[in-house]
Parts: structure tokens; sequence; C-alpha cells
């Protein structure tokens, strides 16, 4: 079956977290996603209020973006999270939008240079390697986390274009999709995915967002359309001015239902 989830938007005060993520748990729904857009929310700071205040809610982070934190840093942050909330945390990281990316100084001439060297450490890290890199970007000399996590968890890679999708194939285990993938942008980037990941490594996730509009019944059609084309899950985006409860209620407990 799909997943199916939630967008908690940035654009929402921070203190009305936790009540959405309490309903969204009660509700029975699979999945609450965060975005760390700038300069709003942080999104391991509330991926973890999230956590703490639910009990079977998995939560996703998408993305951070990489230019952001030291590779380290996020190591050992999100090694937390999984520690704390075993296979509760679903961690994505991104190149960022490069606009916002220069307004810190932290726009890289080379996104993909970057975003490949950085999923390629951080995941080194997360499994508990000693880390030595003396990259374009990312250095690292003799790093290793003194908590990783105790079992291995998907790294979830953000992209658009084919070259960053096929970079989310090999050095990742998920592909994160905005809202503005058409059915057939999707089916491409599922193939383009699929064929760059190693023979061995298992099929990889498809997150999709989408911004369906309508009642249930609508809803639940087009979460069918973009599951057949190749999305296994897909996380519904409200709009700016929707009560965040009532649109985790309705994911949950209106569109869920439908899709049995």
């Amino acid at each position: 079956m799909t997943v199916l989830g939630a967008v908690f938007l940035p654009a929402q005060p921070p203190e009305q977290l936790r009540p959405v993520a309490q309903a969204a748990d009660a509700a029975g729904l699979d999945e609450l996603w965060l975005w760390e857009d700038c300069f709003e929310q942080g999104g391991i700071a509330a991926a973890a209020a999230a956590l703490a205040s639910t009990e079977h809610l998995r939560v996703g982070v998408g993305v951070l973006p990489v230019p952001l934190r030291n590779p380290a840093l996020a190591a050992m942050e999100i090694a937390s999270l999984h520690r704390m909330f075993p296979g509760r945390a679903l961690i994505g990281v991104g190149h960022g939008v490069l606009e916002w990316m220069a307004l810190v100084g932290a726009r890289a001439e080379s996104p993909m240079t970057l975003l490949s060297e950085y999923v390629a450490s951080l995941r080194a890290l997360l499994a508990g390697d000693s880390v030595t890199v003396a990259g374009r970007y990312v250095r690292l000399r003799d790093v290793k986390l003194h908590w990783p996590p105790i079992t291995p968890e998907p790294m979830h890679v953000a992209a658009t274009g084919p070259k960053s999708i096929a970079l989310a194939g090999r050095l990742g285990d998920g592909l994160v999709l905005t809202a503005s993938t058409s059915l057939d942008d999707l089916r491409t980037a599922r193939a383009i995915f699929d064929e760059a990941r190693d023979a061995g490594a298992g099929p990889g996730r498809v997150t999709l967002y989408l911004g369906a509009r309508g009642d249930a019944d609508a809803v639940s059609a087009e979460v069918r359309r973009y599951a057949a084309a190749g999305a296994d899950a897909v996380i519904l985006q409200p709009t700016v001015g929707d009560d965040p409860v009532d649109h985790v209620r309705f994911v949950a407990e209106e569109v869920r239902p439908l899709l049995r």
C-alpha cells in the first residue's frame, strides 16, 4: 500500500507543530513531513519536538539544505534522532534553494559536487566509519561518531534534474520530488533513479509531495494516479491558510480509507 503523509508547512508558527503532530498520531497518519525553508523553522529541532510528542508517527525532514551544515554536525544530529526514535525519523538532504544559500554566503559554485561529496561523507559517518576526505567542499580528518545509529537508516535525497536524480539513486536510498512534478516527470524520474541503483542495493523509495485539491474522492484518485506512476509515498501538501490539524485529520481519516 502507498505510504500516505501530510506536510506541516514552515509558514505555520513553530508552536503549532506539537498539537498537529499529536493529531496526526491519534488519527493514524503514516508520516508527517517538515520543511527547512530559510529562514523559518529548523528541521532537526522541529523533527525532535514532533517525535517526542508522538508515539507511532514517522516524521520526515524534506529536506536539510547541505550548504548550511558541516556534515559532521548533520551526522551528529541525525544519529541522535535515529537513536532516540528508532525507525521513526526520515531525513532528506538536498542542495537547497540556491538564492537562499547565497543570502548566507553558502552558495556553492557546483551544487552537484557539494551534494555528492556531502551524501557520501554523511552516509559513511552514520555507518560508524572513521571518515577522512579532502574534497572540493567537504573536508574531514579522522571524524568518527561516538553514537552512530544502532541500525542503518535510509538516506533520502531531493532532486529535480536527471543528474541529481541519478546521484540520489547511486548514493541515497530514497528520492524526494517536489509538488511541481508531473506524472510524466515522475515516470522519468523513477526510471532514472532505479537505473542508477546498484544491483545489490534493492529498490529505493520515491517520495512525492502532492498539492491535490478537492474532496476525499478527488484527492485519493490523484494519489492513486501518482502511485501508479511510481511514487512509493505521497505526501499531501496543504495551502497556506488551511488549518493544519484539519489537514492531517482529513488525510488520515478521509483519504487514507479510500486507498485501502
